[in-house]
């Protein structure tokens, strides 16, 4: 059997190095498990009324619509890489909801106009 001795200083650094990986396994943890796609036919989209292409919105059956509105200029959307068609949602949580789309949740982002 070998009968090593550590320095405290080497003791140190290897600690110092576990606690560096604990974020950086963190955010690999958080891009692996990235968030998917709203499908229209989620439950939760249904009761919504989340569609995917606000062209699409049929404004008898949603009076609070209005031509402009869309998820890219609304207060609970998060843009998600420059130019991307979709991103995050406060309301559809680990799902990413279409730029274009709209639902009737929908809330004018501060600072923003429609049209």
């Amino acid at each position: 059997m070998i009968d090593e001795k550590f320095s405290r200083r080497q003791l140190l650094q290897g600690a110092l190095v576990g606690l560096a990986a604990v974020p950086a396994a963190t955010l690999i943890a958080r891009s692996a498990s990235a968030a998917e796609p709203l499908s229209e036919t989620d439950a939760t989209a249904k009761s919504f009324g989340y569609v995917a292409d606000a062209k699409r919105v049929v404004a008898a059956s949603n009076p609070n619509y209005k031509p402009g509105q869309r998820c890219a200029n609304c207060f609970q959307y998060k843009a998600g890489e420059a130019g991307a068609a979709d991103g995050e949602c406060a309301i559809f949580k680990d799902k990413l909801v279409k730029a274009n789309g709209w639902c009737k949740v929908w809330m004018l982002k501060p600072g923003m106009t429609l049209g």
